[in-house]
């Protein structure tokens, strides 16, 4: 028995075979079906997807054998086929072959007397193994089967390649959803270190005020002292929305059954002190399932931002919502002073104010809504109302929690 040599390209070639991630890979009906139409075309009973590893021959795909998923690589007939990949290798009869006749798949199981070995070469041109045909008697393959054998490894590598496309996305969405959670942690620890600190400083401020501001009068340092408190209140305000942003990402999606019209009374009740919001609930009296704290955030942004800007008696609000089977639809206007169409997609951008003249406005409000309907499936937009109405009219969707 004659073994093959190693090709001089070798630690390349296991370095490119190694990128593919293939070795020992489950089966995969498409690879099976290559290999069934190879056996077809050529009338063998057997054929092969062989791969040359370091040390054995293993078969991603194995039409007309059963049991057996690697052999030694000195015996393998794909170990010679590999060392000129630009052609086909055929072996008419391995019983008269002096190289092959003495070769234990040749005298045993599975018998192999006839072999033709197309080359798999990877993009780069190096030879990963063979798409090879079988028999156990010896044969001639006519020249339209050898065309035929030659074309179809090329259908074997495009799987390959598209095998590691696959695991290079996989692999970079992965570092990317890491660095994301560094990044989140990171956000969260920094906001929460620094809240303790902001608190102190405020509650200087207060004793200050409430207790020793008859030192500071006609001085002009009392007007300081309220310039000072304003900044305060802005910094907390900004800190606790930048912890809240980047919880939407670090925390798992609970799904819970509520009804939309108590949900938004609840939210109202809880911001409108002055009465100053009015919004007609009694026509989404619906249960939905999703998740409450998500939507919680969405339209606590979305109403602060209307009562915050809003430049009439009241906020007047409206909320349409319909459903199919797949989503909720929601749409959120208000009669505010509205948002000019060149500014319909910044306004979800980070600290994206608008030139807005309140000092407390940090611009991250927006920037949370879009995360949090995007983190629950949905998208979020922004567009005129009808009827060119004042004010904005916001719309989006959640994805319904699919039923086991």
């Amino acid at each position: 028995m004659e073994v093959a040599r190693i090709p001089q390209n070798e630690k390349e070639r296991l370095d490119v075979l190694k990128n593919y991630n293939i070795l020992d890979s489950l089966p995969e009906e498409e690879y099976d079906a290559i290999t069934k139409i190879a056996s077809i075309i050529c009338n063998t009973s057997i054929a092969l997807v062989s791969i040359i590893d370091e040390n054995r021959q293993w078969f991603k795909s194995a039409h007309g054998i059963e049991g057996v998923t690697e052999t030694p690589r000195e015996v393998a007939f794909c170990s010679h086929a590999i060392l000129d990949p630009n052609e086909l290798f055929i072996i008419n009869d391995a019983s008269k072959d002096k190289r092959f006749f003495d070769n234990p798949l040749t005298v045993n199981a599975p018998n192999v007397i006839f072999y033709a070995g197309a080359p798999l070469n990877s993009s780069e041109g190096v030879p990963l193994g063979t798409l090879c045909v079988i028999d156990n008697k010896p044969k001639i393959l006519t020249d339209n089967q050898k065309d035929s054998l030659k074309l179809l490894p090329k259908q074997v590598v495009v799987l390959l390649e598209l095998r590691k496309k696959n695991n290079e996305l996989s692999t970079s969405n992965s570092e990317v959803k890491k660095l994301n959670e560094q990044l989140n942690n990171f956000a969260y620890r920094l906001t929460h270190d620094l809240k303790s600190p902001i608190n102190g400083v405020s509650f200087l401020l207060d004793v200050l005020k409430e207790d020793h501001i008859s030192l500071f009068k006609n001085t002009g340092a009392e007007e300081y002292i309220g310039l000072i408190s304003d900044r305060v209140v802005y910094i907390d305000t900004l800190i606790n929305e930048i912890l809240n942003y980047s919880k939407v990402t670090s925390e798992n999606i609970v799904f819970e059954h509520f009804n939309l019209k108590l949900f938004l009374d609840s939210i109202i009740a809880n911001i409108d002190f002055e009465n100053k919001i009015r919004l007609d609930t009694s026509h989404l009296n619906v249960d939905l399932f999703s998740s409450k704290i998500g939507l919680l955030q969405v339209f606590q942004n979305l109403i602060s931002n209307s009562r915050k800007f809003f430049d009439e008696e009241k906020s007047i609000i409206t909320v349409s919502f319909k459903e199919d089977l797949e989503s909720y639809y929601f749409i959120y206007e208000d009669n505010g002073p509205g948002i000019e169409e060149k500014y319909f997609k910044k306004v979800f951008e980070m600290f994206e104010t608008l030139g807005s003249t309140d000092d407390n406005n940090t611009g991250i409000g927006l920037a949370t809504v879009q995360s949090r309907v995007k983190r629950l499936g949905g998208n979020v937009g922004l567009k005129h109302r009808e009827n060119n109405k004042k004010g904005v009219c916001f719309y989006f969707n959640i994805l319904k929690k699919k039923k086991n």
